[in-house]
């Protein structure tokens, strides 16, 4: 469970100042955006039940979802489309999405703490990473909650465009039956077409 005390020693490395928590959901799917979020958490309003949203279930992450948009002293929610994913590659949009979500925050923090061990190259303020952050700082935990949900959602609207790849259930991740969904009706738009080509090969 992530803890507040590390939170702590996050901001006092910011010189006390106020930190975002930063993550992304979706890099390795075959379909759909990447998303990624930025939260100021408040020192004096601690979130319970903030985790790494990979090991919440469905139902809790959706339970967090509005008590950190309401408890968070910013928080912002962004993304890069199927074509950006195309165009500068997954890590390249993903960068592209952490920088909005960074730059679409209300209050400019003087430090970003980012999942992961690298740091967007466009970021106008300085960052630093954390190896898995989001089992650690609470802030980049409700961050990595914001951008999951924010993105399964997403793909449950898709499922109603283009039922026959079941997004709804595996939120484009690349599952048997989306495999096999994929290999007889073919890809549709929001499909990823450069990482279906170990899959379909050139028909992708």
């Amino acid at each position: 469970m992530a803890d507040y005390q590390f939170d702590a020693e996050l901001r006092a490395h910011c010189g006390g100042g106020l930190f975002c928590g930063v993550d992304e959901a979706g890099r390795g799917p075959l379909a759909g955006p990447v998303y990624a979020a930025a939260v100021i958490l408040s020192p004096d309003m601690p979130i319970e039940g903030l985790d790494d949203s990979k090991k919440l279930s469905e139902k809790k992450r959706e339970q967090l979802f509005p008590v950190i948009q309401e408890k968070a002293l910013a928080w912002c929610i962004a993304s890069a489309s199927v074509e950006e994913i195309e165009a500068y590659n997954i890590l390249g949009a993903t960068y592209l999405a952490m920088t909005r979500a960074v730059e679409g925050l209300s209050v400019v923090p003087a430090m970003a703490a980012i999942d992961g061990n690298r740091i967007p190259p466009t970021l106008k303020i300085p960052a630093l990473t954390v190896v898995k952050g989001d089992a650690l700082s609470p802030s980049i935990a409700a961050a990595s909650i914001l951008a999951k949900v924010a993105r399964d959602r997403l793909l449950k609207e898709l499922d109603a465009q283009y039922p026959v790849y079941g997004f709804a259930v595996h939120k484009g991740y690349g599952t048997a039956a989306h495999v096999a969904a994929l290999r007889e009706f073919g890809p549709c738009p929001i499909h990823r077409p450069s990482f279906l080509t170990k899959i379909l090969g050139d028909k992708g």
